[in-house]
């Protein structure tokens, strides 16, 4: 997808080279034993659900509350807060994973300003290294893989998951990338509509069964609006891109990780749904560009 012109005015933190903070309170050995089952996915399900439900399902409300004190960053992306040494270009152009996301983000940005209007409001990408980092909700691990955390609007992304996704899942190419960081731009765009907060609270209301069919309603959504995002820049589509996407959208279904990874499958555990719901609703967004057919939270799915 060409996608080359980022707009430097993003806002965007680089917190590589800076150590990360970890969770506070007890339970946060058990949430690291869970971050395997959250690398292999995206989205605000890979923290935020996740947190949601260990705190509506498990009891482990100490870990909302996040560790120790924020890790020291290096905010860019506005002039009354650039440091000296450090602007966007240099975050966004450090490496060809950095542009990729600055370019992905940049045009997602400029995509759902224009279909939001004034209920938009501009999110910020994070960069963060194999240290980790510090989020709203909690310490960014390397092996959460990317996610958004609705606490301080934040898209959160150690770069080299670009290259597990390639070598690890077999999604290869750049519109796969791109996918990513469209996908965490949903979960961002369901924070602004509400939709987010809806779920939680369903959530807190619902067995374990119904939280995780929740969660997979608002991860297909956020593939939908990806797809959203890629329909409405159309013109800066390649031959291969669609191809690209739907083998990124395959490869992270549920029911592929878990044959993958445990030689069974269980629908009931599913948290951002199966292969083939994840390639329809991207694709679904693709073909219509339009996001009141994302409605995942009605009907079947």
């Amino acid at each position: 997808m060409r996608l080359d012109d980022f707009d430097p005015n993003i806002n965007v933190e680089d917190q590589r080279g800076a150590s990360g903070g970890g969770f506070g309170g007890g339970g946060g050995g058990m949430l690291l034993g869970l971050l395997p089952m959250v690398f292999s996915r995206f989205g605000c399900g890979g923290v935020a659900i996740l947190l949601i439900g260990l705190a509506v399902f498990g009891g482990f409300g100490s870990i909302l509350g996040g560790g120790g004190g924020p890790a020291p960053t290096s905010r860019v992306g506005q002039s009354s807060e650039r440091q000296a040494g450090t602007d966007t270009a240099s975050s966004c152009t450090l490496n060809d994973e950095s542009k990729a996301a600055c370019n992905a983000f940049s045009s997602a940005d400029k995509t759902w300003k224009q279909l939001l209007g004034s209920e938009f409001r501009a999110p910020k990408l994070v960069f963060f290294g194999s240290q980790g980092g510090q989020s709203g909700c909690g310490a960014a691990q390397s092996a959460m893989g990317p996610f958004y955390c609705p606490s301080d609007q934040g898209i959160y992304l150690d770069t080299n998951f670009f290259n597990e996704l390639a070598t690890r899942f077999g999604a290869k190419g750049d519109f796969a990338q791109d996918y990513v960081i469209a996908h965490e731009f949903g979960h961002h765009v369901q924070n602004l509509l509400g939709t987010s907060t809806q779920v939680q609270q369903q959530q807190a209301q619902s067995s374990r069964t119904e939280g995780n069919a929740l969660s997979v309603r608002l991860e297909l959504q956020a593939d939908c609006f990806a797809g959203v995002w890629a329909a409405q820049n159309r013109d800066r589509m390649e031959p291969g891109d669609l191809e690209e996407g739907m083998t990124a959208a395959h490869a992270i279904g549920d029911d592929t990780l878990q044959q993958k990874s445990q030689g069974r499958v269980v629908p009931d555990s599913f948290t951002h749904g199966s292969s083939q719901q994840r390639q329809a609703w991207l694709k679904r967004g693709l073909d219509s560009g339009d996001p009141r057919q994302c409605d995942t939270f009605s009907g079947a799915i």
